[in-house]
């Protein structure tokens, strides 16, 4: 059974012998196929992509440039404390912290910069 030649014998008779590296006809045609419908799908969406903004680039020239606003400003509302909103929690008044007055730096002495030996 250590005979080399018996050894290649039964792995000759294992590899496909007709078989190219690529596949069948079949295949290479179905990759083909799915290939170019790929490409083609492709070239739809690019194509679709250019058209709408094409319509939006001439749906923004025709927009009148000084147009009034349409809404309302909106008053902004105090900033209130959810879980208060709720009930969760007392409602407590908002404080402002007192103002700190900040003292004056303490600087070194300095000589009047005459030296008398």
């Amino acid at each position: 059974m250590n005979d080399p030649a018996a050894l290649s014998d039964s792995a000759q008779d294992t590899a496909p012998s007709g078989a190219p590296i690529g596949g069948t006809r079949a295949q290479a045609v179905q990759r083909l196929q799915v290939g170019l419908a790929g490409l083609g799908a492709m070239v739809l969406l690019v194509g679709l992509a250019n058209f709408i903004q094409g319509r939006a680039r001439v749906a923004d020239e025709q927009v009148v440039p000084q147009t009034a606003a349409t809404s309302e400003p909106v008053i902004a509302q105090p900033n209130n404390d959810p879980l208060a909103d709720a009930g969760l929690v007392p409602d407590l008044p908002q404080e402002t912290a007192p103002a700190i007055e900040q003292q004056p730096a303490i600087l070194p002495e300095q000589g009047n910069g005459s030296t008398n030996p």
